[in-house]
């Protein structure tokens, strides 16, 4: 059997979860909606025998599982919608941009008994399941702290640009879109975070989104999480993440690529065959299956994206 999905925010992250949904044989795409005639023509062409519905509402009646990839503050009344019709959700991060809202939101998916998981990319993949073994394991010896380093020529980057929305503070911004898949992964491996101080740079424009952060966490236990974010500058994409231990350090960059070292040159470990992407978008839905059969996952629960979001919105605030 086949889940009967709905996709709902044809963009970017739309058009490339249909398409990944199109070759993975647990899942078909019955139901397509966006508010933009263009984005709903080009997802038709990636999913030519699913219906483009008139509205969101008629997409969430004609499908099981509901994917809403549209941007967060109109998220949640889709969520909800779909929660009330018992179909099950699966929400594109970040959760929200509002604490308040996002709190009702969980509440109410939980109460609803509804089977919902939030889309960060890692959670399903090689890297932190791998990493999670050999910490639990002890390979790493004493886990001594987290180094993030995001750096971009522009945001958003190129192949966004078409999302106008990721460019503006009310929802948008790196921080949002990439530093908190990074929090996601380093709460899976150490547990809760607090930030102890956050510096986001603006540009003058108060529409526009962040163009820098400098900030520490903490670990219940007092280990440091350090975030070294901008945008500027002639430079190669950087997005990477070190996973400290004082016997070794595992460093993933570009979401899949990992390495390891024991105090010399960080080496490459041997990835899983395929595109990268590719890869793991199939191991995320795997494993939405296994959330709507009821069964052990690794996918991101609401009550996960909350606490990143939480961290989210105070970094980009600022604290001292």
């Amino acid at each position: 059997m086949t889940v009967k999905t709905a996709v709902i925010g044809l963009g970017i992250m739309g058009q490339r979860m249909l398409e990944h949904m199109m070759r993975h044989e647990g899942f078909d795409a019955v139901a397509l909606w966006d508010p933009s005639p263009e984005a709903c023509a080009a997802a038709a062409k990636i999913a030519p025998e699913a219906k483009v519905t008139a509205s969101a509402e008629e997409a969430i009646s004609a499908a099981d599982l509901i994917y809403l990839a549209c941007p967060p503050v109109p998220r949640k009344a889709y969520a909800l919608l779909a929660a009330e019709a018992g179909k099950a959700v699966f929400l594109e991060k970040p959760l929200g941009v509002d604490i308040a809202e996002s709190e009702a939101l969980v509440a109410a998916l939980e109460a609803s008994g509804v089977p919902a998981a939030v889309n960060f990319t890692q959670a399903a993949g090689a890297a932190l399941s791998d990493i999670s073994a050999a910490a639990q394991a002890g390979a790493l010896g004493d886990l001594v702290g987290v180094d993030m380093v995001v750096t971009y020529t522009n945001w958003p980057r190129p192949w966004q640009v078409a999302a106008d929305w990721l460019r503006f503070r009310d929802e948008g911004g790196m921080t949002r879109e990439v530093i908190s898949h990074f929090l996601f992964f380093t709460q899976r491996i150490f547990g809760p975070l607090t930030v102890v101080w956050s510096r986001p740079s603006y540009p003058a424009d108060p529409q526009l989104c962040e163009t820098a952060l400098l900030a520490r966490l903490e670990t219940a236990s007092g280990q440091p999480v350090s975030i070294l974010a901008s945008v500027g500058g002639a430079q190669r994409d950087r997005q990477e993440f070190t996973i400290k231990g004082n016997r070794a350090s595992h460093r993933v960059a570009d979401f899949s690529e990992v390495s390891i070292s024991t105090g010399g040159e960080f080496v490459a470990v041997e990835s899983e065959a395929g595109e990268p992407r590719a890869v793991a978008l199939r191991a995320q839905l795997d494993d939405m299956l296994l959330c709507m059969a009821g069964r052990p996952h690794r996918l991101a629960t609401p009550r996960e994206a909350l606490e990143v979001q939480r961290l989210v919105e105070t970094l980009l605030t600022g604290a001292q």
